[in-house]
């Protein structure tokens, strides 16, 4: 059953890469890209959803938060086709499509920093791609500790969103960025904008409904559902995390260490239900995780009863785990606790 969940999840993220692949490659061949960069993204097609499915197998169970042997090959062989495509980069910085590539295959490798910096450069070569405005805002997102969308990022969602009226992933991120600013009716209206271009009864469809149920029940619009309405009134999950860091590994901790803490559900698939980003220097550190903090709306902490806790200190900012990884285990606890769960950073990871 594992096994076939985990081919799953390589196939959906092979199709996710495809469907950003296939305009990449017609626009290469109108513009005279290289034959070399095509080669260079059928491989991290290839690779990179085999890569991210044994990194989900290596992540996603409570026995490896206490630390599992990496995939080491693979992420060899994943690095490898992303070192190749940044050399490619290095000697043709122009290369539009290039950036957009490398920027969405860090997104699936939990690398938003260099995400964003990737989109970055493609608009810098490209200031109207939409693609790389909506890529920006959600790695900025994802990067941030509080998953806001603000400031820039919302800026370049509005614009895209002007220029390509039809931009899925631009209206529901945009949609989020106006509920987390409280502006619920003007999320509801966004997200009502983006429903008919959705599959009837589709799990996306199902998930936007909800969402505009929540936003409508916050502005007395509509009568909400019971799981929205223990959102609305602030009832849902709230797990309160301490974090403190064992005394003989303070040593270890350096400049620009990555702290992330973070619930899985003790049972289902490894995909992190809400997860915080912070500075390893604030230190002891706490934080309150919600459905908010979900990074996809199916799969948020009101989603399961149980689930495990556990902080990491990064020294690259990696998401996936790596050796020399500082780690704590804060065990499984009920999601409707208000007990304040208490993780001590003690371990290494091997």
């Amino acid at each position: 059953m594992k096994s076939l969940f985990y081919m799953a999840a390589a196939v959906m993220i092979a199709v996710a890469l495809v469907l950003l692949l296939l305009p990449l490659l017609r626009n290469g061949r109108k513009t005279g890209g290289p034959r070399s960069l095509f080669v260079l993204m059928l491989g991290i097609a290839l690779v990179v959803p085999v890569g991210a499915a044994l990194l989900y197998r290596q992540i996603g169970t409570p026995v490896a938060l206490n630390g599992v042997t990496t995939q080491a090959q693979t992420v060899t062989d994943v690095n490898k086709a992303l070192d190749q495509l940044r050399a490619h980069l290095a000697a043709q910085p122009n290369d539009t499509q290039g950036w957009l590539l490398l920027g969405q295959a860090e997104m699936e490798m939990q690398q938003p920093d260099q995400a964003r910096s990737a989109f970055e450069q493609a608009l810098k070569t490209s200031p109207d791609n939409t693609a790389a405005m909506v890529g920006w805002a959600q790695a900025d997102s994802t990067a941030r500790a509080d998953h806001h969308i603000d400031t820039r990022a919302r800026e370049l969602l509005e614009r895209a969103v002007k220029l390509e009226p039809n931009n899925q992933r631009g209206l529901w991120l945009l949609g989020i960025s106006d509920f987390q600013q409280g502006r619920f009716a003007d999320a509801a209206s966004t997200w009502r904008t983006l429903q008919p271009m959705l599959q009837p009864g589709s799990s996306v469809a199902q998930a936007v409904e909800q969402q505009i149920a929540l936003a409508d029940a916050r502005v007395g619009h509509a009568p909400a559902s019971a799981s929205s309405t223990a959102a609305a009134t602030g009832t849902g999950p709230a797990l309160h995390i301490k974090v403190t860091i064992a005394p003989s590994l303070k040593k270890r901790l350096v400049n620009g260490d990555t702290l992330f803490v973070y619930a899985r559900a003790e049972h289902g698939p490894p995909v992190p239900l809400a997860a915080a980003r912070l500075d390893a220097s604030q230190l002891p550190a706490e934080v309150t995780l919600t459905d908010a903090m979900s990074m996809l709306p199916s799969t948020r902490l009101s989603s399961v009863a149980r689930v495990i806790v556990g902080a990491r200190i990064s020294h690259s900012g990696n998401a996936v785990a790596q050796a020399g990884d500082l780690e704590g285990d804060g065990g499984a606890v009920t999601v409707d606790s208000r007990k304040p769960v208490n993780i001590v950073i003690d371990k290494v990871h091997d």
